[in-house]
């Protein structure tokens, strides 16, 4: 039986020789995103071409929550296979099983949960064109909530299309990307392999991974949305603490893939970036979640995960507010 988080990047076999291919495949990994999956399911539909050029497939990880087989089939109408796993492996064996059924020479790995604007897959097959030389593309996003209302936009690297000069040194040192955004030649997961190690950050490590050995592409346009919900992993990793434990596991696995005279700067601005990142989110959890000594735990290991002022007033912030009992009220 394999294990459930691999321990190294799962081998992606080429396929045989012979297999006719679509250009793309476009893959929906999910688990229990009933609430989502259709809209998903539909902002692919509205721009998809033929179904020679495009494979579109959900694949289950044994969801419990609807019959997501039924949704899929009303929803599609021919057009989605659905594959569902025989048992629930996790979102990494997943994904490593959606890399392995894509057909297509660029494969996008988009999430039940997160949607497209209409143009997303004419701007990535833009930038694939005009910069053959990228193993991956990407455009702008934006986050959403539980209702698809806005949050935030993503920060846009170039005003205009094209290769990002220093793209390693940026993103080693931050995550600037989500998964819906991103395009990536199914060749290039062949030689790197699939996702692995953790389960928050997990594709965070993938980016870097790419970015040290190929040039990435980039759209300014916001044409990807990615979802913030409370049944997300990332949300479940936010409560648990988990979240900081794996981030400091990707930011010493990321260290070899970077240039020696660079790694240990970037390796310093990171774990600062992302100290500040937990440190805000410590708010999250005492606040929205009510578990104030979770929060704190959470404080403190963003603290500990870079020593800095801005991280040690939310610790102490944190700290004050539970010896005073501080508690949220109920809106």
């Amino acid at each position: 039986m394999m294990e459930r988080t691999p321990l190294q990047p799962p081998v992606i076999p080429a396929l045989p020789a012979g297999v006719k291919r679509p250009l793309w495949s476009v893959m929906i990994p999910a688990y229990n995103c009933g609430r989502y999956i259709q809209r998903t399911i539909e902002s692919v539909l509205m721009q998809a071409p033929a179904e020679k050029l495009m494979q579109i497939e959900v694949v289950d990880d044994a969801s419990t929550d609807i019959d997501l087989q039924s949704l899929v089939h009303k929803t599609g109408n021919g057009r989605v296979k659905y594959f569902r796993q025989v048992n629930n492996v996790g979102s990494l064996r997943n994904f490593e099983t959606s890399i392995n059924r894509a057909r297509g020479h660029y494969v996008h790995i988009l999430h039940g949960d997160d949607f497209l604007s209409p143009g997303f897959y004419d701007e990535a097959a833009m930038l694939f064109k005009q910069f053959p030389s990228a193993a991956a593309v990407f455009t702008a996003f934006t986050q959403v909530n539980e209702q698809g209302t806005f949050i935030c936009n993503s920060e846009i690297p170039a005003s205009q299309p094209g290769i990002i000069p220093g793209w390693l040194s940026i993103i080693a040192r931050n995550q600037k990307l989500q998964p819906p955004a991103v395009v990536v030649k199914r060749e290039v997961y062949e030689k790197l392999g699939s996702f692995f190690g953790v389960h928050y950050g997990e594709d965070w490590e993938m980016w870097v991974r790419i970015a040290a050995r190929y040039p990435m592409a980039h759209s300014p346009k916001k044409l990807a949305h990615y979802r913030v919900h409370d049944e997300n992993i990332s949300s479940h990793s936010l409560v648990s603490g988990q979240h900081i434990k794996d981030i400091a596991s990707v930011i010493n696995t990321i260290q070899n893939y970077l240039p020696a005279p660079e790694k240990k700067i970037w390796m310093r601005a990171a774990k600062k970036n992302w100290s500040l990142y937990f440190a805000r989110t410590a708010d999250k959890t005492y606040g929205k979640y009510k578990q104030p000594r979770q929060a704190l735990r959470q404080a403190k290991m963003a603290y500990q995960l870079h020593r800095n002022q801005v991280s040690f007033f939310y610790m102490a912030k944190t700290f004050v507010k539970l010896a005073i009992g501080w508690k949220v009220k109920d809106r």
